[in-house]
């Protein structure tokens, strides 16, 4: 049994999307991060950045003590490799897989991340900001729309590279963005948003965020 600790954010919907597509048993435990549940001492304990998502794996490959892990990337990986799923085991697949699982953890989703602040949560609007974090968003689409250009998904196959980025996709429109000026991304964009465990994900966060 996987436990996870889950809000609706971009980050946390990696993780639902993840468990919908591998079926595997868990049970989602919300932190509501706008009542400041990640800052209570128990969560801490699993999560000491105070940020969600975080798991517990109670069956861990290895028979020992359950395994704590956070951050949504790290979690990704752990549970790829748990059911030997959604990444390549050969060298040179597996790197590729990775190398954009980065990508969307240290500029996709940190940038977004920004523009998502200085766009709509700021209580100053400062326009060197929106400015800066609109334009570093469109670059990275634009990075995304080549990578997509001459195949289905980011990797060449469906892997957690796409997992990792599709919820990071879903609010382009707080971004700045349009998708129709990323034809190969909005294929891709209308081809998850069809699978039935991502639509089961964003249903999971309809109920928990009502």
């Amino acid at each position: 049994m996987i436990k996870l600790y889950y809000w609706t954010t971009p980050n946390g919907h990696k993780i639902t999307l993840f468990l919908e597509e591998a079926g595997l048993p868990y049970k989602l435990i919300p932190v509501n991060i706008g009542k400041g549940e990640q800052f209570l001492p128990a969560y801490l304990k699993i999560s000491p950045n105070n940020k969600i998502p975080a798991i517990v794996d109670e069956d861990p490959e290895d028979g020992g003590k359950p395994i704590h892990l956070f951050e949504s990337g790290a979690i990704l990986l752990y549970l790829a490799d748990k059911i030997h799923r959604f990444i390549p085991q050969a060298l040179r697949g597996r790197c590729e897989v990775v190398q954009w699982l980065f990508w969307q953890m240290s500029g996709l989703g940190p940038m977004a991340g920004q523009n998502h602040h200085f766009s709509n949560y700021a209580a100053e609007k400062i326009p060197y900001a929106i400015e800066r974090y609109v334009k570093e968003t469109t670059r990275l689409y634009t990075v995304l729309d080549k990578q997509l250009a001459e195949q289905e998904f980011i990797a060449g196959h469906y892997s957690i590279a796409d997992m990792a980025c599709y919820p990071w996709i879903v609010p382009y429109e707080r971004q700045g963005q349009r998708l129709q000026d990323f034809p190969n991304l909005e294929k891709w964009f209308h081809r998850m948003r069809a699978r039935p465990a991502v639509q089961r994900a964003y249903e999971i966060a309809a109920e928990v965020n009502s």
